[in-house]
């Protein structure tokens, strides 16, 4: 089986405003705020709202992510995790099947 090499993909998405509000509020939960922080080793983590799809490994997306992503994947403030199934099925998301969402650590 060989491998097929993608030179490009399309990672735009839109979400409905209702889905969007349901997955942002599971998002925005104080238990899974506190769920973050505990596994981040850090006092409090917020929700940036920024979510994307994971894209394909290539010579221009190296991360996985799209390219505008990639400054928060080295970033020591921000974390990057994926948006546990669970919450994209309360929200009636099924496309895309797959998203990650930014987080800001704070410290106070």
């Amino acid at each position: 089986m060989a491998l097929k090499i993608i030179d490009q993909f399309d990672g735009s998405f839109t979400l409905d405003p209702d889905a969007k509000a349901a997955l942002f509020d599971l998002l925005q939960s104080q238990a899974f705020l506190q769920q973050i922080s505990e596994a981040l080793n850090c006092q409090h983590v917020e929700f940036t709202e920024l979510l994307f799809q994971p894209v394909p490994y290539t010579t221009a997306t190296p991360k996985g992510m799209p390219a505008e992503f990639e400054t928060f994947h080295a970033s020591e403030d921000h974390a990057i995790i994926n948006v546990p199934p669970n919450f994209m099925f309360k929200a009636k998301i099924s496309q895309p099947s797959r998203l990650c969402a930014v987080y800001r650590k704070v410290t106070r």
